[in-house]
């Protein structure tokens, strides 16, 4: 196969690998251009699965990129989320899993674990490879594979995330949130609200966001109706969009994206709410 169409075809699950370890499309797309030109320079001859190579050289490439990152992430002003999905940038989910595995709380879990630790669970649990090709991709034995996804799935299985919203459902939530708080309604919000619902607000140091999460409903509820009620605007337009396959929307001012908000919806109410600020997150968006 010609390298440039084998590259073409691998690429969406590159990509989906990529995005899952780094959380930032920024830089899935830079491992993916290095990895890219490593190909070109390669010996292929002996190369079986285009695909198997790459996905070797885009996970080794995203270790690298993890190690680094581990050390800013520690100085990161606030919490830190994923650089934002929106619906068709996603792609078709093949299995619930894979769907699952996309969402900003899930990804923020993923932030715990030790970039082997990460990269094991991910390839393992999420794209189903085998503890052989696990420690062929690794440069581990198998038993060292295995440790890793076992602690991995210890530490994520306790506190993974379960969200479960239709589309409409989804819809129908972010609009009547929306609603709620600009209309200033804190009984109607707590009413959407789980109890112990967590809100995460990134904006990087760049722009105001909460410095910290804010935990249950009454917090979150006063929080987003202040917040709303300061930035109020009017040159502002919201679209309803699935963001890293939640319910969420885009919020764009002068026609410049501002945030973008996500829902975690459990059982009808609202467990877990996203909104990324900072702008740095938001560039690959601007041209959607």
């Amino acid at each position: 196969m010609d390298p440039v169409a084998a590259f073409d075809e691998a690429r969406p699950q590159l990509f989906a690998v990529a995005y899952r370890l780094l959380g930032t499309v920024t830089d899935a797309e830079d491992v993916l251009q290095d990895a890219y030109l490593r190909w070109q320079g390669a010996d292929r001859r002996d190369v079986e699965s285009p695909a198997a190579y790459l996905t070797t050289i885009v996970t080794r490439l995203c270790l690298d990129v993890l190690k680094s990152a581990r050390v800013q992430r520690e100085v990161y002003v606030g919490p830190w989320l994923p650089e934002p999905l929106i619906d068709a940038a996603t792609g078709p989910a093949e299995t619930a899993e894979m769907a699952d595995s996309l969402s900003m709380a899930f990804l923020v879990l993923l932030e715990s674990l030790t970039p082997l630790e990460r990269a094991a669970f991910v390839l393992r649990q999420v794209f189903g490879y085998e503890y052989a090709e696990l420690a062929a991709v690794l440069d581990r034995d198998e038993a060292a594979c295995r440790q890793l996804v076992s602690r991995a799935k210890s530490h994520v299985e306790s506190r993974r995330p379960r969200a479960t919203a239709s589309r409409s459902d989804g819809e129908r939530l972010v609009t009547e949130f929306l609603t709620a708080c600009a209309t200033g309604d804190v009984d109607g919000l707590m009413d959407m609200l789980a109890p112990d619902v967590v809100l995460r607000s990134d904006g990087g140091g760049v722009v105001s966001a909460a410095r910290r999460p804010i935990y249950g409903a009454d917090d979150v509820a006063r929080f987003m109706v202040g917040v709303t009620k300061q930035g109020a605007r009017t040159d502002f337009t919201v679209d309803l969009a699935r963001i890293n396959g939640d319910p969420g929307c885009v919020v764009r001012i002068g026609g410049d994206v501002a945030f973008v908000m996500s829902l975690d919806v459990l059982d009808g109410t609202i467990a877990g709410v996203h909104v990324v600020r900072n702008p740095a997150k938001l560039t690959h968006l601007h041209a959607t």
